[in-house]
C-alpha cells in the first residue's frame, strides 16, 4: 500500500483529481500491473485521511480516462492504456492535417528524407525534356513488367559494377512498396520473422498485416544484439530477418563489417532470408564508415535487397529497385504485377538518364556536403542545450538522432510531443518504433533534414524548456 501515499498539494487542484493523477503516473511506470486490484474505497481513504467520496470520484475518473475498469462486486482493476493505437492515428492525423504553409510554422524535426530545397529542378526539367525529344509518346507508356530496361542497365552499371544481369533488378515504386511484395510472396499466416528493435513502423505495419508472428533482437551500436539473435534461431524456424543495413531508422546505428559477416553465415546454417532495406547510406559522414551492402557480401543468395531513390531524392518520385534472389524472383514479379503493374515510365527513363549523365553523383556530393555540415550542427547543439537530460549516440551518417530521455525525468516521448506540439515544435516519439509500444516511451527521434540551423537551435531549446518543466 506504501506506492499508494501521495503528499497532496496545497493548492486549487481538487485532491480525487491529484489522487488520480498519481495512481495514473503508477499504472504508466508499471508500480501496478495491467489487471491489478486497485485498493478498496475505504482502505484507501482510510490511508490518504480522506473520505470515501473523495476516493469514489477519483476512480471514476480513472475509469473514465480508460486507466481502471470496475467489475461489479469484486472491485475496481487498473487499465493500462493501449497507447499505440490511439497515438499512432493521432500521430499521422497531427501530420496530414498540417498544410506545407501552417508547417512552415513549426520546427518539424519528423522529416525522414531530404528537403525538396535542394532538389535540382531545372537539371531534372532539362532531363525531362530530352527523354520526351527522344521517345516522344512512348516515354508516356507502360514498359516490360521488371522496370524500364535502360534504368535497370544504369543501376547495374553505376551502382554494382555491372555484376549483376539486367533481369536481377525488378524496379518498384519505392522501399515500402519492395517490403509489401517482398511479404506478400514469401510471409504467410504465421510464418516467424525476426526484426531489428526498434525498427522502422512501416515495416511493422506491413508483417502485422500479414499476420506474422514477429520476434524483436535488440539493436547495439553495431547492428543487432547476435547472442540474442541466435537464441531465437535456434528455438524457431525463422523464414526471414528484416534489417536495416546503414542509419538504421530509428537509431542511426550501423551494421560493422564482421556482424554482416556473422549474419550471412548464420542465413545459410539456419536456413532463412535477409530483407536488406538500404536506408540512405548514401549520406555517410563519418569517414571510418565503410560502405558494403550485406548484397555484396552474399555469396549464397540469401539476400533480398530493398533500396530506394525517393529518400534521398524526392518523395513525389516513387522509385526504387528490388534484387532477389533466384528462388523467389518469379513470385517476387508476380507479387509486384499484382501491386500495380508499372511504375510511372517517365519517371523511370528521365531518372535513368539522369544517372546516365552523371547528375545522380553530382547532387549526391551536393546533398552529402550540406547535410555534413547540418548533422554535425545538430551533433554539437544537442550537447550543449541537452546534455543533462538526454543521451544518445551519434549515428556518422543519415538524417537522424535517436534521443533517450534521462531517467530522472517524469516525462515520457507521448508527452513530450503534446507539449511540444503546443510550443511550435514536432519529434518522433519512439513508442512508433516498437512491437510493444511502451518500451519506446522513453525515446524520440529528431531528423534535420527539413530544419535550419536556426531552427535546430530553437527547436533544441523548446525541447529543453520542456523536459526542464517537468
Amino acid at each position: 500500500m506504501d506506492k499508494y501515499n501521495l503528499n497532496f498539494k496545497l493548492d486549487e487542484v481538487p485532491k480525487y483529481i491529484q489522487i488520480s493523477k498519481h495512481i495514473k503516473k503508477l499504472i504508466d511506470s508499471d508500480f501496478i500491473e495491467d489487471g491489478e486490484k486497485l485498493p478498496s474505497i475505504r482502505k484507501l481513504s482510510d490511508l490518504l485521511g480522506v473520505n470515501n467520496d473523495t476516493i469514489i470520484n477519483a476512480y471514476k475518473r480513472l475509469q473514465v480516462e480508460g486507466y481502471a475498469v470496475q467489475k461489479v462486486g469484486s472491485g475496481t482493476y487498473a487499465k493500462r492504456k493501449e497507447i499505440s493505437r490511439n497515438f499512432k492515428k493521432d500521430y499521422s492525423d497531427t501530420l496530414k492535417k498540417l498544410s506545407p504553409s501552417i508547417l512552415n510554422q513549426y520546427v518539424d524535426f519528423t522529416g525522414e528524407t531530404a528537403s525538396s530545397e535542394f532538389f535540382p529542378v531545372s537539371t531534372f526539367k532539362m532531363v525531362i525534356n530530352e527523354v520526351l525529344d527522344r521517345d516522344g509518346a512512348e516515354a508516356l507508356t507502360y514498359q516490360e513488367l521488371l522496370g524500364y530496361e535502360g534504368l535497370r542497365n544504369n543501376i547495374n552499371k553505376y551502382f554494382w559494377n555491372n555484376k549483376l544481369s539486367t533481369e536481377d533488378v525488378l524496379i518498384v515504386s519505392g522501399a515500402q512498396q519492395g517490403i509489401d511484395i517482398v511479404s506478400k510472396a514469401l510471409l504467410n499466416v504465421n510464418d516467424n520473422i525476426i526484426v531489428e528493435k526498434p525498427t522502422y513502423s512501416g515495416a511493422l505495419s506491413v508483417f502485422k498485416g500479414r499476420r506474422t508472428n514477429i520476434y524483436e533482437v535488440p539493436m547495439l551500436q553495431d547492428g543487432i544484439d547476435l547472442n540474442q539473435f541466435e537464441k531465437i534461431l535456434k528455438k524457431n524456424k525463422i523464414k526471414c530477418f528484416y534489417l536495416m543495413s546503414y542509419f538504421q531508422n530509428p537509431t542511426g546505428m550501423t551494421y560493422s563489417l564482421s556482424k554482416k559477416k556473422e549474419i550471412l553465415d548464420m542465413a545459410e546454417y539456419y536456413d532463412f532470408y535477409i530483407i536488406e532495406d538500404d536506408y540512405l547510406s548514401e549520406l555517410i559522414y563519418d569517414e571510418n564508415i565503410e560502405y558494403k551492402s550485406f548484397k555484396a557480401m552474399d555469396d549464397s543468395d540469401r539476400v533480398i535487397y530493398i533500396k530506394s531513390f525517393s529518400k534521398i531524392f524526392l518523395p513525389g518520385i516513387r522509385i526504387g529497385y528490388l534484387i532477389a534472389p533466384v528462388k523467389f524472383r518469379e513470385s517476387i514479379q508476380n507479387s509486384k504485377v499484382n501491386s500495380d503493374i508499372s511504375t510511372s515510365s517517365l519517371m523511370q527513363r528521365a531518372l535513368s538518364l539522369y544517372i546516365e549523365k552523371g547528375f545522380w553523383r553530382e547532387h549526391i556530393t551536393s546533398l552529402k556536403d550540406i547535410y555534413a555540415n547540418r548533422y554535425k550542427y545538430m551533433e554539437d547543439k544537442i550537447m550543449q542545450i541537452l546534455c543533462d537530460k538526454v543521451c544518445f549516440n551519434s549515428p556518422g551518417g543519415g538524417l537522424n538522432f535517436y534521443l533517450q530521455i534521462d531517467s530522472s525525468s517524469k516525462v515520457n516521448s507521448i508527452d513530450l510531443f503534446y507539449k511540444c506540439k503546443e510550443s511550435g515544435v514536432l519529434l518522433t516519439p519512439g513508442v512508433l518504433f516498437h512491437k510493444y509500444p511502451k518500451e519506446g516511451e522513453e525515446y524520440f527521434r529528431l531528423g534535420f533534414s527539413q530544419v535550419s540551423n536556426e531552427k535546430i537551435e530553437k527547436g533544441l531549446n523548446i525541447i529543453n524548456n520542456m523536459l526542464k518543466s517537468e
